[in-house]
């Protein structure tokens, strides 16, 4: 559990705090500089360059370091992706990051607890973890979508938005869905995907 907590509000606290940063052209390079340097943190304990128990139990599966350099670590580079590349004037990165986070860290907590019934073509995942990925996963876009419009960043266009944040949400828990964890890491798919379908939907 400590370890989904970790994955759902690390990644929507640091989307959120984008509003307190300057306006200036370098502005979205210093708040990529705590992801960064957690980047950095990871490779080191991943590659047991540093000892840190704690980090490894909170963050990873089986504690086993390695597990820092796959999912964790991609989860902090597509923060500092979607920092630099998108920050607080595309919709794209907001709503990769709520995805992400949002939507599959509580698709992944839901599922467990009452994932019983399985999804045909992937039995690791459950109707209750992919149908909680959507729901969540386009609650959070559109809340940080609307967050941000407060700040005259965005514009949330109503209907407009809400229709192409819902299929956006579809298809990044259609991903989701597919038996590829095993190849493609969820948190590397997943923003991916979303990427993708806003790109299409918004242009920018």
């Amino acid at each position: 559990m400590s370890r989904k907590l970790v994955h759902i509000l690390s990644g929507l606290l640091f989307l959120a705090s984008w509003p307190i940063f300057s306006t200036s052209t370098g502005a979205r390079y210093f708040a990529s500089l705590v992801p960064s340097l957690n980047c950095l943190r990871l490779v080191m304990h991943g590659l047991s360059l540093v000892p840190d128990d704690g980090l490894i139990k909170s963050v990873t599966r089986r504690g086993n370091p390695e597990e820092l350099l796959r999912g964790p670590l991609f989860y902090v580079l597509v923060l500092i992706i979607c920092a630099i590349v998108f920050w607080r004037e595309s919709p794209i990165g907001m709503i990769s990051l709520a995805m992400m986070c949002g939507g599959d860290g509580l698709a992944d907590i839901i599922g467990r607890r009452f994932g019983a019934l399985k999804i045909p073509y992937n039995q690791q995942k459950s109707w209750a973890g992919s149908i909680s990925m959507f729901l969540f996963g386009f609650l959070v876009s559109i809340s940080m979508l609307y967050y941000f419009s407060a700040f005259g960043y965005i514009e949330f266009e109503g209907v407009w938005t809400v229709k192409r944040v819902a299929l956006i949400s579809l298809v990044a828990t259609l991903v989701e869905s597919l038996p590829i964890t095993e190849t493609v890491d969820d948190n590397i798919s997943v923003p991916l995907a979303s990427m993708m379908a806003a790109f299409l939907l918004f242009g920018y």
